[in-house]
């Protein structure tokens, strides 16, 4: 009986995933579990809906591992937009709920056809670009490019503690852009 690797690269998970190995999907689920859930709960803001949220997108990660192209790439970038697109069916979901329970006369695609949300607002390249450069290239790297803060780290030769400070630094600006007055209560 073989030992399993307690670390595996990116190459060697892919082919694993994609075989259904039950090792290897647990690694994935330990590894990559917490990043994704604190996406999902930044998203959802309930706890509760972002477990399960976590759970779905890990079940559609094990049902639809084939679809994945590293060419395309990384895949944790590929997890997290399995994730995040879990969690906006999950609102869109809840706001359908809503809608229909408050205008029975009227269909939520009716209304959403008129709705256009500014594109100032969903321009967040833009506010990263405004970061100062050793925050800007963390944040594209780990939030774009879905490399870990490890990987940034060592592509970067930058102490792993400095790039969590900076990343965080990084988002408590980016949180200013968009909460200018929620900033000045806390």
């Amino acid at each position: 009986m073989a030992i399993s690797p307690t670390k595996y690269s990116e190459e060697e998970l892919i082919p694993l995933l994609k075989r259904s190995d039950k090792q290897a999907y647990q690694y994935l689920y330990d590894h990559y579990a917490g990043a994704i859930y604190s996406v999902l709960c930044k998203v959802l803001k309930d706890t509760t809906k972002a477990e399960d949220a976590l759970q779905d997108a890990f079940l559609k990660i094990w049902k639809n591992m084939d679809a994945y192209d590293p060419q395309k790439g990384r895949l944790f970038t590929w997890m997290l937009n399995v994730a995040r697109n879990s969690a906006i069916d999950m609102l869109r979901s809840e706001s359908r709920k809503q809608w229909e329970a408050l205008s029975p006369g009227c269909t939520y695609n009716e209304a959403m056809i008129t709705y256009q949300p500014p594109i100032s607002g969903l321009d967040l390249r833009r506010y990263v670009d405004e970061l100062r450069p050793e925050r800007k290239i963390l944040v594209e790297m780990v939030y774009f490019q879905g490399y870990t803060h490890e990987e940034a780290s060592e592509i970067l030769k930058v102490p792993l503690g400095t790039v969590k400070s900076r990343i965080r630094t990084a988002l408590l600006e980016l949180r200013a852009f968009f909460a200018p007055a929620e900033l000045a209560f806390s």
